[in-house]
């Protein structure tokens, strides 16, 4: 007897080459004009946005962005100054580790490439406190180049278009990479903008909490929509609670160092924080990540280097 196959009633998920032009089309009506978007801008602009927008919205970025390139427009401008005053500079913009990571690229950009970010993706992932995700954006963005640019919202688009979910995994899983190489499309320069087109999709449409699927340009080839939008099954999606965590006390700690002039004793830290345990821990945190040096005396400051 011969065995028969019963029909498969999974939606099948959309081709690459179907998705590249809406989605490219719909770009190119809707993309932001963003100052890391110019042509002025330059691949260190584009690096400077890249660090600052990692878990950060583009709003609270836009103020801080200016006043950073406005004050160090090449990489040997911050280079010569104190990591301090790239944490001081860096606000409240949140995990202030990054302004550390950026000044030492910025260092080392200046020693290795004569102060020009280089082209090169193996260049650009070699350089202190740059990582994949940040190598590829800025060889795409920057230079035009053909990568794979995965944030979050560009895996939150791919999971639901072709993979047919509702949210990514919590971590970029090698599933994940080998989707996005095949999705790219051959093209260098259309792959470049493929890149950011998908990116913006995510950031203004196929949104986290309320995907707005009616503007969507590839609503019709979803796999998500097309099976009837299923709910998340997987791990437990990591929440951003702040209030009361050591984060906090993090940012109150380094709020009152950045507007500070000279060292700040210990009583004034002590002020900004009821919880002496939970404050100590939060200040020895700082130190250990550099971003406050301890001085005699107990008194701290901003790293001098």
């Amino acid at each position: 007897m011969t065995a028969t196959t019963e029909p498969s009633h999974e939606p099948a998920a959309p081709a690459a080459a179907d998705l590249h032009s809406p989605v490219l089309a719909w770009f190119a009506s809707n993309a932001r004009d963003l100052p890391w978007r110019r042509p002025e801008a330059g691949a260190w602009g584009v690096m400077v946005s890249e660090f600052m927008l990692q878990q950060t919205p583009v709003v609270r970025v836009l103020p801080v962005y200016e006043q950073w390139l406005a004050r160090w427009p090449r990489p040997a401008d911050l280079a010569a100054e104190a990591p301090g005053e790239a944490v001081r500079a860096w606000g409240r913009l949140g995990y202030p580790r990054r302004a550390l990571r950026l000044h030492g690229a910025a260092q080392a950009i200046t020693e290795r490439h004569g102060g020009d970010v280089p082209t090169e993706h193996a260049q650009l992932i070699s350089l202190p406190g740059i990582g994949e995700y940040t190598a590829a954006a800025v060889a795409s963005f920057a230079h035009g180049q053909r990568h794979a640019v995965l944030d979050t919202n560009v895996r939150r688009v791919f999971a639901r278009a072709v993979t047919g979910v509702e949210y990514p995994p919590n971590a970029t899983t090698a599933a994940e990479r080998k989707l996005a190489r095949t999705l790219l499309p051959e093209d260098e320069a259309t792959a470049a903008r493929w890149a950011a087109a998908s990116m913006e999709l995510g950031a203004l449409v196929c949104t986290a909490k309320k995907p707005e699927c009616g503007r969507c340009p590839v609503a019709g080839q979803c796999a998500w929509r097309l099976a009837g939008k299923p709910a998340h099954t997987g791990a437990p999606r990591r929440g951003q609670t702040y209030a009361g965590t050591d984060r906090q006390v993090r940012g109150k700690l380094l709020a009152v160092l950045r507007e500070a002039v000279d060292p700040v004793p210990q009583t004034e830290l002590d002020a900004v924080w009821h919880e002496p345990v939970q404050r100590a821990r939060a200040l020895d945190g700082l130190v250990a990540d550099g971003l406050v040096e301890p001085l005699a005396d107990g008194v701290y400051r901003l790293p001098l280097g």
